[in-house]
């Protein structure tokens, strides 16, 4: 039998206080909601996730961004506790932090073990909750709730048709009862479709996903097509960026790069500002329109004249607003990160140069 339905006068809400919408990580991530982030495999998306649980349960900076405090739980059906052991230790390392004082943070592994929580019904036609589901709904309430749960990945927990429109919204509404039952935010990883990963989307095969949920984030790496052959400029820089997000503005992007096992933003104070935002779209647009112009065998220069790249990506049809300002700082920092390079071409009796992408352990030709 259904639930009676609870139904409010919209003049009852008349002189009552209008509730402020919450986040937990400003124009990426609500709070009290499910939040998709996907990654393809091996670009980091488990270790993007634990940083920001020990961010929320730290109070500090996630890549950069303010982040909402509180209490965390990380469950992981891909790695044991002594590989999320190792990373904690990274990243309390990176930020100064002790691993003694991540009383908040609680790590849970279902690696190697059955860690569905929802399956399919094929008589009903709909999802079902597990018993595992149920048993981490009574750990979450008899712990006094969490601030946010990390859920890795969807691969291991649904065990539904990925495919089916109904199985993945009932999937997604069940989480999100979780969630507004015991006030946390979720965040729940999961891998691209190949035909995502071709079309930088980041989606899987079925849209349901993405409709279902309030935000969607996709962390993926830089590469650039280099004639026929794509290349990655910097295997250690990935790029965070929010495909969805239904209370803010799609489009913004993070750039972060690996060190010492953990991410870090890319030399941008204060990433999480607009000006921060627009520089690292320049750079990715930058980069975009000279591998475009290399493949089309149109050089730019780092010198002015008539193909000062600057001036010339300016006027494109695809510079996305940057203007030639902002071109001219996304050249410099591009040269000094030393991901382009000035490069030597023509007869020996007259050598020019223009800008290329840095090839590692490849010689400049012609």
């Amino acid at each position: 039998m259904a639930e009676p339905l609870e139904v409010v006068c919209a003049a009852d809400l008349a002189g009552k206080p209008i509730p402020p919408r919450q986040e937990h990580v400003e124009g990426m991530i609500p709070a009290g909601n499910v939040t998709l982030l996907y990654g393809d495999g091996g670009t980091g998306k488990s270790l993007l996730a634990l940083q920001l649980a020990v961010a929320t349960a730290a109070g500090s900076q996630w890549i950069g961004l303010p982040v909402a405090r509180g209490s965390a739980l990380f469950l992981t059906a891909e790695d044991e506790v002594a590989e999320v052991h190792r990373r904690l230790a990274s990243i309390c390392a990176l930020e100064g932090l002790e691993l003694a004082e991540m009383s908040d943070l609680d790590i849970t592994s279902l690696a190697g073990k059955d860690a569905v929580l929802s399956v399919a019904d094929s008589r009903a036609g709909t999802m079902k909750e597990t018993p595992l589901f149920a048993e981490l709904e009574r750990w979450i309430e008899g712990h006094g709730n969490y601030t946010l749960i990390v859920l890795d990945t969807l691969a291991d927990l649904f065990g539904g048709e990925e495919n089916a429109r109904g199985h993945a919204r009932q999937f997604i509404g069940q989480l999100r009862g979780l969630a507004i039952r015991r006030h946390a935010t979720i965040v729940l990883l999961a891998h691209p479709s190949l035909s995502g990963m071709a079309s930088g989307t980041g989606t899987s095969g079925n849209t349901a996903w993405s409709n279902s949920v309030r935000s969607r984030l996709y962390l993926e790496r830089v590469t650039m097509r280099d004639g026929d052959r794509v290349t990655e400029p910097d295997p250690d820089v990935r790029v965070l960026a929010t495909k969805k997000v239904n209370y803010g503005r799609v489009g913004g992007e993070v750039r972060v790069r690996w060190t010492e096992g953990v991410f870090v933003p890319c030399g941008q104070p204060g990433i999480g500002n607009s000006a921060a935002l627009e520089a690292i779209r320049a750079e990715r647009v930058f980069l975009d329109l000279l591998g475009s112009y290399t493949a089309q065998g149109r050089y730019v220069s780092s010198s002015p004249s008539s193909t000062f790249a600057p001036s010339v990506f300016c006027r494109d049809a695809k510079a996305e607003g940057v203007t030639k300002a902002g071109f001219l700082t996304a050249m410099n920092n591009l040269f000094a990160e030393g991901r382009i390079v000035n490069e030597a071409f023509g007869r020996a009796s007259k050598t020019r140069h223009r800008i290329a992408l840095k090839r590692d352990n490849e010689a400049a030709s012609d």
